[in-house]
């Protein structure tokens, strides 16, 4: 069976626990495809507040060249919001499926309050992360959902935290080394007052 997995988010940046996260999915759930989509607008962040979609576009698709099973969508790029139904939906109309969808356990627990949850519950199985510290523990799954737990994986990073150690300049952060030198490259994350305006104060769970 042709198993694909929907991975969405921010990705400002894409970091190595982002890729734990996917190899295992891939692994455990026999899945063909994990189809990383990054959110041009995403509804949980102010405007303005993430790094270009550009970049973010173009630091998956260097991190997906490490896994033939990894692939970039840019099905969510333009000025609307990315509500994660709207982006189910229109992969479903060009024939994808059966889908899988990774979601974190903190966000998880939260799905009631996200747009037209019950339609999203109803076109996709989730697979559930749990987070290290939070007691591995996987919320219940509300009525119509259909949730898998990912347990068992050491995620001690989020983009958050990768963005400030890029702001003080450390070495040993923990992104794919081409995704660095990119970083780099484009002085992405610099820091300065604008920059920690726009990314310090704001932290999502769809990292």
């Amino acid at each position: 069976m042709n198993r694909t997995a929907v991975f969405g988010g921010t990705f400002d940046p894409v970091h190595n626990a982002h890729l734990e996260i996917a190899r295992a999915a891939a692994d455990r759930f026999d899945l063909k495809k994990v189809l990383f989509i990054p959110a041009a607008n995403p509804p949980h962040k102010p405007e303005g507040t993430t790094a270009p979609y550009e970049d973010r576009v173009r630091m998956l698709r260097l991190t997906c060249a490490a896994d033939p099973r990894f692939e970039v969508s840019r099905i969510e790029e333009g000025p609307a919001r990315s509500y994660s139904v709207v982006t189910i939906e229109k992969l479903m109309a060009r024939g994808s499926g059966p889908l899988y969808f990774l979601i974190g356990a903190d966000a998880f627990a939260e799905i009631g309050s996200w747009y037209r949850w019950r339609d999203l519950a109803a076109a996709v199985e989730f697979i559930v992360v749990a987070r290290p510290g939070a007691g591995q523990e996987i919320p219940d799954a509300p009525p119509g959902a259909v949730a898998h737990p990912l347990t068992g994986l050491r995620l001690p990073i989020s983009s958050s935290e990768i963005r400030a150690q890029l702001m003080r300049g450390e070495e040993g952060v923990a992104v794919p080394e081409a995704v660095l030198h990119y970083i780099r490259q484009r002085r992405l994350y610099q820091l300065d007052t604008r920059l920690q305006s726009r990314f310090g104060r704001h932290i999502s769970r769809r990292d």
